[in-house]
């Protein structure tokens, strides 16, 4: 049998959150593209990983690029909306996820997708990836892209990279140990979650779900003691009755020898086995305690290996290989700039992330400098940047990385992780790609404007690579503001935002000539303050909801400028969307009644 050749200008192996987003992008750009993943699912982290509540950029103005453009799709294809859970704004079944995904790819002509195969081996020309060898067929490219949940390609191709932790004389972190110790020993890198997905029943007829191998009911006692029954079940609750069960305390994140990961396929099969039984054991102890009404979803995910269709395709990677770059991303690039909100400007910007760092070592608690914030009745995280040379290796031409694999360490992967921000790297990872090509260069050649300029005016997904809270990606000065402060880095001020001229849109009810989106709900009712952050509303019509109290909570730049200054009994006007997960009205337009 003769093995196939590809020739392509781009190929990028991997379908997660980042390789997916890179393959589009590049192809949008014109570049010939091949994607290659190992599942039958594109979206990783999103859908095959089973993180159907992401975490992250879930402010208004960060909600740009292919992140926006998936936040809008899924706005319109799912059935039920997407507040469903306390844990994300944006919760959603990975099934309409997924399907995003493949429509995105199946309507690029330029973009060969092939599923089923992982890569054998890195072709190199010296110091230049070429291509990349699978068991049957190779695929020669002008540049390669790792979008691998473990950084594979960077092992495979002798990359230099990292695995594991830095200590703080390394580059000074606040959060680095000083030596390392019984953490660091136990947990190499971050712990891994198998993501299943229950469903209540609505009465004890779930099919019984049996423990697996090495179950201890101890590991999971006080799983939900702090919270309830109820709670723990609405962390991660999904459209239809379905439940992502992804729970750190006493959950099924799962972390024993975690080098096994990258020792040998044998050992890798091995680690993978145990972290699916333990969260099936997990499962088990919830129905064991909460009831039979709630069991295994059926028919979530697509049927491989021996795998119940509830569980995902894969477990959560929350950290992997990670790439020795033109720079490192430390801790001390995530955290807020002195008296500022944000951190500091990166002058090769091209991603932005906001999500609070967060490390998962089961059994450990690991105390991390704060980068949290209040914002709109909740909190969020200090927006920060992905610079450009945390893409590209030192010394390997034709490569690029565009997922977890970034350079950065390993304190600062933990707010690097997270899925948004991996989809903004992919697609300015997908980007550089085609740019590279057109042009005929190598990354490490590649102006960084050129790029910030195409990710800017992109005319399908337009993204936002300076954290500016006040400037919305629909707002009239919000090209001319990113280019601004990407053309005068010193300029960005500490507060993250910009002299532009802000008007809240007007929004009026259903008797006037002018609507609200249809989304969008209508409540009256009285404000109660509690303290800083904690806005109450205590609503008054529509009937079916009187008397009861919710919280405020907003993504919107203007609400949460307003929310402070509300005064206690005033009566409100308020149009949003009620989460009986979260107890909360998240608040899109409000005004005196």
């Amino acid at each position: 049998m003769v093995e196939q050749t590809y020739t392509t200008d781009v190929l990028v192996v991997g379908g997660g959150v980042g390789g997916t987003a890179a393959a589009i992008q590049a192809a949008r750009k014109g570049a010939r593209t091949i994607l290659v993943s190992e599942f039958p699912w594109l979206g990783g982290m999103l859908t095959s990983g089973g993180v159907a509540a992401p975490d992250g950029n879930e402010l208004e103005a960060f909600q740009t690029g292919l992140w926006g453009a998936f936040l809008q799709e899924l706005q319109q294809r799912q059935p039920g909306g997407l507040d469903n859970s306390w844990v994300s704004f944006f919760s959603f079944d990975p099934r309409v996820a997924a399907q995003i995904f493949a429509d995105w790819v199946q309507e690029l002509s330029n973009l060969q997708w092939i599923s089923g195969y992982v890569p054998l081996e890195v072709l190199k020309q010296g110091d230049c990836v070429t291509g990349v060898k699978f068991a049957d067929f190779t695929v020669n490219a002008k540049i390669t892209l790792d979008g691998t949940e473990l950084g594979d390609l960077l092992a495979l191709g002798d990359i230099p990279h990292r695995w594991g932790w830095e200590l703080q004389s390394e580059w000074g972190e606040p959060s680095a140990p000083v030596e390392f110790n019984s953490l660091t020993t136990k947990y190499p890198v971050q712990s891994p979650t198998w993501v299943v997905i229950m469903q209540d029943f609505g009465r004890e007829i779930a099919p019984e779900i049996p423990p697996a191998e090495n179950y201890k009911e101890s590991l999971f006692t006080g799983a939900w003691d702090n919270y309830g029954a109820e709670k723990f079940l609405n962390y991660g609750r999904l459209p239809g009755g379905l439940f992502m069960i992804n729970w750190p305390i006493c959950g099924n994140d799962y972390g024993e020898a975690l080098g096994r990961l990258i020792e040998s396929t044998t050992a890798k099969q091995e680690f993978l086995q145990e972290c699916y039984w333990h969260s099936q054991n997990f499962a088990h102890f919830i129905q064991k305690h909460l009831g039979r009404r709630y069991g295994l979803a059926n028919n979530i995910f697509p049927q491989i290996h021996n795998y119940h269709t509830a569980f995902a395709l894969h477990p959560y990677y929350r950290e992997s290989r990670r790439l020795l770059g033109l720079t490192t991303i430390r801790e001390q690039d995530i955290l807020p700039i002195p008296g500022g909100r944000v951190a500091a400007l990166h002058e090769d910007a091209i991603a932005i992330g906001n999500y609070p760092n967060d490390h998962h070592y089961p059994g450990f608690k690991f105390n991390l400098q704060s980068k949290s914030m209040p914002w709109g009745g909740r909190w969020t995280g200090t927006p920060f940047t992905i610079p450009l040379r945390s893409l590209i290796p030192k010394t390997t031409d034709g490569f690029l990385v565009c997922e977890k694999n970034i350079s950065v360490s390993h304190i600062a992967n933990g707010a690097t992780r997270l899925q948004p921000v991996v989809m903004g790297i992919g697609q300015a990872a997908g980007m550089t790609a085609a740019i590279c090509v057109k042009m005929d260069i190598q990354p490490i050649n590649l102006p960084p404007t050129a790029l910030q300029a195409a990710l800017l005016q992109d005319k399908h997904a337009p993204t936002a690579m300076v954290p500016l809270f006040n400037l919305p990606p629909h707002h009239k000065e919000w090209l001319y503001w990113q280019q601004y402060y990407l053309d005068h880095p010193q300029a960005y001020l500490p507060s993250g935002n910009c002299p532009c001229s802000l008007s809240p849109p007007k929004y009026y009810g259903s008797n006037s000539n002018i609507v609200t989106p249809r989304n969008w709900d209508c409540f009256t009712g009285i404000v109660q303050l509690r303290d800083q952050q904690h806005y109450q509303f205590k609503v008054t019509t529509p009937h079916k909801y009187k008397g009861e109290t919710w919280n405020l909570v907003t993504q919107v730049y203007h609400i949460h400028k307003q929310l402070p200054v509300l005064y206690q009994g005033q009566l409100l006007t308020i149009y949003g969307r009620f989460n009986h997960a979260g107890n909360w009205l998240l608040v899109e337009h409000m005004e005196n009644s």
